[in-house]
């Protein structure tokens, strides 16, 4: 998304909004106007958040979810929701890297987090129109049938239900595919807004438009948010997708991928009736949802990127192209994007934040699986803070060494990729010469009077002007022109037109600047 502003190319397919988000209320919960002390404050309001705080008060803690938007509202808003223990090709490298055992207990965890959302929607009366599925990871490419079969059967061995196929109930041809039986996908708004509610008659409080941005850690913690406002707490669980604190030096274990979803109507009698994802094609994946009148909604979700690169509306029409090759739709109804973070071993970071943390906890680097990996870390972590050690805390330990050391190449790699756009945005010309330049619609980084400028020109021809560097760690962004939005391609933060947060790890907004003559 860097260079000089693109030329539009016609509207994109579908409304910009998540189906979840549009299919669901919009939550007020008021924002933390006091100092208060908690057994336990949870940072984040999302899947893994509020799974960790609704688990612990069910185990009879105090409870604070401390959000910097909206519940469910951000990474869990704009998720596909599928609820597997299928995570595309993962078996046979946890089998080769780490062992068969870690192999099993990936499986076990997962598998058992699936499960724990349908007896929670029964425990707690929410539909959230779950429904049971198989999940296929798939491919069309010949060459590569050796390689679903060492996966199916390292998942078999793992302990799932596991099976090599090559019939599935896509409307196309595939080479090969993993089958796993007995999945599940589900509405994950209509769950976590009930499982909040759920949390506050257990005595639990939610606290919206509360950003964090200071902890002390000890006994007890202390949070203080944007309003300088404190929650002083036993424990500490930081849940923020990306942490939004750097101390654990997480970061420069975990990579942001952005991938882009389409919608649209299907015919029920055309559902594929499962849940599929391949690697071919810079990865696919595909579901359907329950949708108006016994109809059925296709969700397609592909064409990755880093947050600050890329062409996402290029992306869009890509991925919508193709979806209306291989499927009988109807016009594309909504369109929207999804971030998450993987960590460059493979497996999620839950657990202790750092090897010196004194009762503060992290779940992160979901790598795309973040419902069953929410769920998972929100059991894991109510555990830990009562003292259980869950047979599968030592697989996800953030303070693991052994892993590190054998995924130093990724790592190393990763830095690299960081240490490119750090380094070498800055000795880029500008990307535009002038704020002439830029068209209505439109933004782009701009050198005015010595000092790099992140400029938008709004759909009236007002310009806003804010720095470039985000606040993070100071890496240059760059504008996502189909979703209106400034980016850091170093660690995904990503603000909007004003320069205020929309994700982090940035919890300050992008600086306001003066354009000459303004």
């Amino acid at each position: 998304m860097s260079g000089s502003p693109p030329t539009p190319a016609g509207p994109l397919p579908g409304r910009p909004e998540s189906y979840w988000m549009d299919t669901t209320p919009a939550t007020s919960y008021a924002p933390l106007a006091e100092d208060i002390e908690v057994d336990v404050a949870v940072v984040g309001g999302g899947i893994a958040g509020l799974s960790t705080a609704w688990e612990a008060a069910r185990r009879g803690r105090t409870v604070a979810v401390l959000e910097a938007d909206r519940v469910a509202a951000g990474v869990t808003g704009y998720t596909t929701a599928k609820l597997s223990s299928l995570h595309s090709l993962v078996y046979e490298q946890l089998r080769s890297t780490r062992g068969p055992e870690a192999a099993r207990l990936y499986a076990r965890s997962q598998q058992e987090a699936v499960e724990r959302v349908a007896a929670i929607s029964t425990e707690i009366g929410v539909d959230c129109r779950l429904e049971r599925a198989p999940a296929y990871t798939y491919t069309v490419l010949p060459e590569r049938r050796d390689e679903l079969r060492a996966e199916a059967a390292a998942a078999a061995e793992a302990g799932l239900p596991a099976e090599y196929t090559e019939a599935t109930g896509l409307p196309f041809d595939v080479a090969g595919a993993v089958r796993v039986a007995d999945q599940a996908q589900f509405h994950p708004r209509e769950y976590l807004l009930a499982l909040a509610e759920d949390l506050r008659a257990r005595g639990g409080v939610v606290h919206e438009r509360t950003r964090v941005t200071g902890l002390e850690e000890g006994a007890p913690c202390r949070v203080t948010a944007e309003s300088g406002h404190t929650v002083t707490a036993k424990a500490v669980v930081v849940a923020t997708h990306y942490p939004v604190f750097d101390r654990a030096l997480l970061f420069a274990r975990l990579s942001a991928n952005r991938e882009l979803v389409v919608a649209a109507p299907l015919a029920a009698g055309r559902d594929p009736r499962g849940m599929y994802i391949t690697q071919d094609e810079g990865k696919r994946s595909v579901r359907t949802a329950p949708y108006g009148d016994g109809g059925r909604l296709l969700i397609v979700t592909g064409e990755g990127f880093t947050p600050g690169t890329g062409d996402a509306a290029a992306g869009f029409r890509a991925l919508d192209a193709w979806m209306r090759e291989r499927f009988d739709v109807g016009g594309t109804v909504y369109r929207w994007a999804a971030q998450d973070n993987s960590v460059t071993d493979g497996v999620p970071m839950v657990g202790p934040f750092h090897p010196g943390a004194r009762n503060t906890y992290v779940a992160t680097g979901f790598g795309g699986w973040g419902m069953s990996g929410g769920v998972m870390a929100g059991t894991l972590l109510a555990g830990l803070i009562d003292g259980e050690k869950s047979p599968w805390s030592d697989l996800y330990d953030p303070r693991r060494l052994l892993s590190t050391v054998r995924e130093a190449p990724a790592l190393l790699g990763q830095q690299a990729e960081v240490a490119k756009h750090f380094v070498g945005d800055r000795l880029k010309s500008s990307h535009v010469d002038s704020v002439d330049e830029i068209p209505a619609g439109s933004g782009a980084v701009v050198r005015v009077e010595g000092s790099r400028c992140a400029v938008h020109r709004d759909e009236d021809g007002a310009l806003h002007a804010v720095s470039a560097r985000c606040t993070h760690l100071g890496c240059l962004v760059a504008f996502n022109e189909a979703e209106t939005t400034w980016e850091c391609p170093c660690h995904g933060s990503r603000f909007a037109t004003d320069g205020s947060v929309l994700q982090g790890p940035a919890t300050r907004p992008l600086e306001r600047r003066e354009l000459p003559g303004s």
